[in-house]
C-alpha cells in the first residue's frame, strides 16, 4: 500500500518508505520515528553547497560541495578527503 501512496518518490526513497513503514507495521519501529522518516523521504532534494546530509540509510553522513550542471551533487563524507558524486535523490537532509 505504502508504494501505490508514495508512488511519485524515486525508487530508492519509495523502498526506504515502504521499509520503514514495514518496520513500524512489525512493532519494530514507532510511530514517531516512522513518521519521521517518512516525511524527510518525502521532502524535495534540493541541495546547496555547505548542506548536511546523509545517506538514505544513514550509513554515510557528510557536506554537500558542489552542485553540478546536470543536477548531481558532489559531497564529501565525514572524516575523508574524498568526494562522492550521487543524485540528489539518494540523499536526505541531516537534521
Amino acid at each position: 500500500m505504502s508504494f501505490a501512496l508514495f508512488s511519485d518518490l524515486a525508487p530508492a526513497r519509495k523502498r526506504e518508505v515502504g521499509s520503514a513503514v514495514a518496520h513500524y507495521i512489525a512493532g519494530v519501529l514507532d510511530r514517531e520515528d516512522m513518521m519521521q522518516i517518512v516525511e524527510s523521504l518525502s521532502q524535495t532534494a534540493d541541495f546547496k553547497p555547505g548542506d548536511r546530509v546523509k545517506t538514505l540509510r544513514g550509513s554515510l553522513r557528510g557536506t554537500i560541495i558542489r552542485i553540478l550542471d546536470h543536477g548531481r551533487v558532489v559531497w564529501q563524507p565525514d572524516g575523508t578527503e574524498s568526494e562522492l558524486t550521487a543524485l540528489p535523490e539518494s540523499l536526505a537532509r541531516e537534521d
